[in-house]
């Protein structure tokens, strides 16, 4: 990542995770909806469950405890996270230009870079993210790059009012931190991941994360080095894909004043230094800041 080294940037957010942009109070007014909101392969969820943990190789300063009992009305959700292809259909539809398209760059992991790429600057505490000029949905790691061949892949570079927008377009809304972790747990009670407490259930990779040691060497053992698609690995018992590891997802509620939280962790999430993938791990980013490691999955309120 020296190859493209410049200077240092300020970070908010957490650098490791997902750095981001100093927060902005303009916020774009949201499109007019394109339909009523139907659920078609959404699913339905709801009712009682326990919420949080307190494992010691969590973060407390994420406040992931204490754990306690959330009663949750009916909801709908996607089992997928938005794909490339879906928010093309909204842009194309509305127009839409995201936070990254407005500012002219976006955060791109730095070994995702040729060599010869431009230099770049970088985040103090973590050199590994690069601010790229040019880079946005469409162009994930830079002007000529592109999603062509990751279509069904679950869109990056989209910041939370991005996600708001696509969200009152299509007649849905982001998912409630609660609503997400109901989902991710799949029915178990209090277990790490979505479909138990293994990490490798098996021997089997059962999310997109890094392999090897990061920042510096990844096997890409899991099938990927970055993005999956949105449907790639088994389903957990909601039949909810990919809410470990692949992309950090946007939700609804509030981190503190700030920030928005997001949960699920990425593609560059290991145990060494980051190992919120697990389902109760929180974060939190700028609502204006977009990475190559956040993407965004919808809900609905159900009668």
């Amino acid at each position: 990542m020296d190859d493209h080294a410049g200077s240092e940037i300020e970070n908010a957010g957490h650098a490791c995770c997902t750095p981001g942009r100093a927060p902005s109070a303009a916020a774009a007014p949201a499109p007019e909806s394109a339909n009523d909101g139907a659920t078609d392969g959404m699913v339905r969820l709801g009712g009682s469950f326990l919420m949080g943990t307190e494992d010691a190789d969590g973060f407390p300063q994420d406040r992931e405890g204490p754990i306690r009992e959330v009663d949750l009305p009916p909801y709908w959700i996607d089992p997928v996270a938005v794909t490339n292809a879906r928010f093309a259909e909204f842009a194309g539809a509305t127009g839409h230009r995201t936070d990254a398209e407005k500012a002219g760059w976006s955060f791109v992991f730095g070994a995702f870079l040729p060599a010869d790429f431009e230099p770049t600057r970088g985040i103090a505490a973590a050199p590994w993210w690069r601010q790229v000029f040019g880079a946005d949905w469409r162009h994930p790691e830079g002007p000529a790059s592109s999603v062509e061949d990751r279509l069904d892949h679950p869109v990056v570079h989209v910041s939370w009012n991005d996600a708001k927008a696509f969200a009152a377009w299509s007649g849905t809304r982001l998912p409630h931190e609660a609503e997400w972790e109901m989902a991710a747990r799949g029915g178990l009670e209090q277990a790490r991941f979505p479909w138990g407490d293994e990490l490798e259930p098996g021997g089997r990779h059962a999310m997109n994360v890094w392999q090897g040691t990061f920042p510096s060497r990844n096997s890409g053992d899991d099938g990927w080095l970055g993005t999956a698609p949105v449907d790639a690995y088994e389903p957990n018992g909601h039949g909810m894909m990919n809410m470990s590891g692949n992309v950090w997802e946007w939700c609804a509620d509030r981190f503190d004043r700030q920030a928005r939280a997001i949960r699920g962790g990425s593609y560059l999430c290991h145990a060494s230094y980051c190992n919120r993938y697990r389902v109760a791990a929180r974060s939190f980013n700028t609502p204006d800041s977009s990475t190559g490691n956040m993407g965004f999955r919808v809900a609905r309120d159900a009668s």
